[in-house]
C-alpha cells in the first residue's frame, strides 16, 4: 500500500485510458476539486452541498497515508488524463471493531456507467486483502440508490444488517439508511 503505487491500467468500457493508483500526499488539491463537485451534485454521498477547505483535505489525506502506512486502510483513486474521476477506500474501525472496514466508492458524473465503479470495487477489495486485521467489510446506502444496492447484493454478495428508516436526508426527503456488511 505504497503512497502512488499503480494497480491497474486500462480503458474504461467506452474506450477512454484510466490510471487507477494509490494517493501521494501531492494528490490534496485534486482530492478537495474531487468531493467538492460530488458535494455540489448532491449525490448518494455524506456531503450534500458544503465544500471543503484544503486545509481540512490535507488532514484527512495526511490520516489517510498514516493509516495506509499501518496497514489500517487502502485508498485507489483513478485518473482519466490527469483528472481524478472516482475514489474508493476501506478503512479500519478501532478498537473492540478494529476488524471492521468501512467501504465507500463514488465516480464523478461524466464517468459513470463505464466500468469504474465495479472495476475498482473489485480492486479495492483485492487490494484490502493485505490488511491482516480485516474480517468484515460494511457500507451504508441510501434507500434511494436502487442500482447501487442491486450491484451490492448481487454483484459482490453484501448482505442487509439494518435499516434506519428515515435516517438520511438527501434533496430535502427522509430516505432509509441501508446497512450492509459482507465477510472477507
Amino acid at each position: 500500500m505504497k503512497p502512488g503505487t499503480i494497480v491497474f491500467r486500462g480503458q474504461t468500457k467506452k474506450g477512454r485510458e484510466i490510471v487507477v493508483r494509490y494517493p501521494l500526499g501531492s494528490d490534496v488539491s485534486a482530492l478537495r476539486n474531487y468531493i467538492n463537485t460530488l458535494s455540489r451534485e448532491k449525490t448518494f454521498i455524506r456531503f450534500q452541498g458544503e465544500q471543503v477547505s484544503l486545509a481540512d483535505e490535507r488532514k484527512y489525506l495526511n490520516s489517510y497515508l498514516k493509516k495506509m502506512k499501518k496497514s489500517e486502510a487502502v485508498k485507489l483513486m483513478v485518473f482519466c488524463q490527469n483528472k481524478l474521476v472516482a475514489v474508493s477506500n476501506i478503512n479500519l474501525k478501532d478498537k473492540i471493531s478494529g476488524h471492521v472496514g468501512v467501504f465507500g466508492v463514488t465516480v464523478t458524473k461524466s464517468f459513470r456507467n463505464e466500468g469504474i465503479g465495479k472495476l475498482l470495487m473489485k480492486l479495492v477489495f483485492k487490494e484490502a486483502k493485505k490488511i491482516k486485521k480485516l474480517k468484515i467489510i460494511t457500507l451504508e446506502i441510501f434507500a434511494n440508490n436502487p442500482v447501487a444496492l442491486r450491484l451490492y447484493r448481487k454483484r459482490f454478495g453484501f448482505k442487509e444488517y439494518g435499516r434506519l428508516p428515515q435516517g438520511i436526508k438527501h434533496r430535502g426527503k427522509f430516505v432509509d439508511d441501508i446497512f450492509l456488511y459482507k465477510k472477507v
